[in-house]
């Protein structure tokens, strides 16, 4: 858990998402508060449970990129999952107990990569050990990558394929457990492969990690992180919401809405590593509210999320600090890319200030997407240099940006489909 204060945590994600301060400052305090949870005496900590946000803005405004960097700063496990994907119970479809299910293989995984590159070492030397046995050569001499091109040959453990599980259409989730319990009680084949020596000894070294790493404390670690430390965020809530007179095709969406409840509010779910409450899971709500209102989910689930907050849309200003300011921005992204290939990028300050305003003028003229437009201009803007290597010095000036973008622009029904 992170000990930074609210105001570092507020300047950390400042590098990566421009603008939307209250945003910020929402999931700053929520995290805060999570380290301040923790030092409460035992008695007190099981009450304090997290504010669990709802964020409202158009898209491509920084909704995920500002909860995804969260979890980043945090090391938490985080869940990025739809609100359209889940169905009421007795449909076809996704339940919403899934959602636990997945954090907790998320969290499995994140403390599982943590023990493996604590033992990284160790098990790097016990793989080349093993290496040098097969080859009868100094050990020395395969960790230098002497024998890199050499062919061994290793056991390898088949995993037991269960083909009867595929047949189970639209039921995939809820036999997972079952083939993980199968495939637990199934014994492992070996199987002897031929490869080249530096694709064995990775194959080895993971091998080794894992007859290192006790798997029991990983479990166990892994259950706490999901139940203390866990964030979901929940995109598209507002595709759910909707007034009762409501037809077509998400006639369920209330009956999601109540499925969701009780995993928000605090319930125990089953999973592959044990049961696992979700009482001090973070949840974080988002949507752009464009035809639903806040105010048209069900009161109980608006009562689960006391902290709302709204997004503005981004202005031309925020397209060219986006572009500017933001760590590997667009612009470093392209300027790396095309340098592999022997063509350096320089974009003036004018060229960065168009590109921005031609997103901008996309964006009112066309769908807003919000920054993600972006992306869609500088693809069609650099195609041309991107379509050749060895240029040497290429600069991207004002009047090239204005000779590639202005006349798609002009033409509405061309910029619908490029831009």
């Amino acid at each position: 858990m992170t000990e930074l204060t609210p105001r570092e945590i507020v300047a950390e994600l400042d590098k990566f998402v421009i603008g939307q301060q209250e945003a910020k400052k929402a999931v700053a305090v929520a995290l805060r508060n999570r380290y301040r949870r923790q030092k409460l005496a035992p008695e007190l900590r099981r009450e304090v449970s997290p504010k669990n946000i709802l964020m409202i803005g158009p898209t491509g405004v920084g909704k995920t990129e500002i909860a995804r960097r969260l979890a980043r700063l945090s090391g938490a496990p985080f869940l990025k999952v739809e609100a359209t994907k889940f169905t009421e119970v007795g449909y076809v479809g996704r339940d919403v107990d899934s959602i636990v299910r997945d954090l907790a293989e998320v969290a499995y995984q994140l403390v599982m990569r943590e023990k493996t590159e604590k033992v990284a070492a160790v098990a790097a030397r016990l793989s080349n050990r093993q290496l040098a046995q097969m080859l009868n050569v100094p050990h020395q001499d395969v960790e230098s990558g002497l024998y890199d091109q050499e062919y061994v040959e290793i056991e390898v453990p088949e995993e037991p394929k269960l083909p009867f599980m595929g047949m189970l259409g639209g039921m995939e989730n809820q036999m997972q457990g079952l083939q993980d319990m199968i495939s637990g009680l199934l014994p492992r084949r070996p199987v002897r492969k031929r490869m080249r020596v530096i694709e064995a000894r990775e194959v080895l070294k993971n091998q080794e990690a894992e007859r290192l790493v006790d798997k029991e404390e990983v479990t166990q670690e892994a259950v706490r992180r999901a139940q203390e430390d866990g964030i979901v965020f929940l995109d598209e809530i507002d595709k759910i919401a909707g007034s009762s007179g409501m037809q077509g095709p998400d006639v369920s969406g209330e009956g999601v809405q109540r499925d969701l409840l009780p995993i928000v509010e605090g319930t125990v779910v089953n999973t592959r590593l044990g049961t696992i409450s979700t009482e001090h899971v973070l949840f974080i709500g988002a949507g752009a509210f464009n035809v639903a209102k806040p105010s048209d989910l069900i009161p109980e689930l608006q009562g689960r999320f006391p902290i709302r907050v709204e997004l503005a849309e981004l202005t031309a200003e925020d397209f060219e600090r986006i572009l500017r300011h933001t760590e590997n921005s667009l612009i470093k992204q392209y300027t790396e890319l095309l340098a592999t290939d022997g063509t350096e990028l320089v974009f003036s300050d004018d060229a960065i200030r168009a590109v921005a305003g031609m997103a901008y003028r996309a964006n009112r003229e066309l769908e807003d997407i919000g920054a993600r437009r972006l992306a869609t201009v500088l693809e069609y803007l650099l195609e041309e240099v991107s379509f050749q290597i060895e240029l040497g010095r290429v600069e991207i000036t004002k009047e090239y940006v204005e000779e590639r973008l202005a006349s798609v622009l002009e033409s509405e029904d061309l910029s619908r489909y490029i831009l």
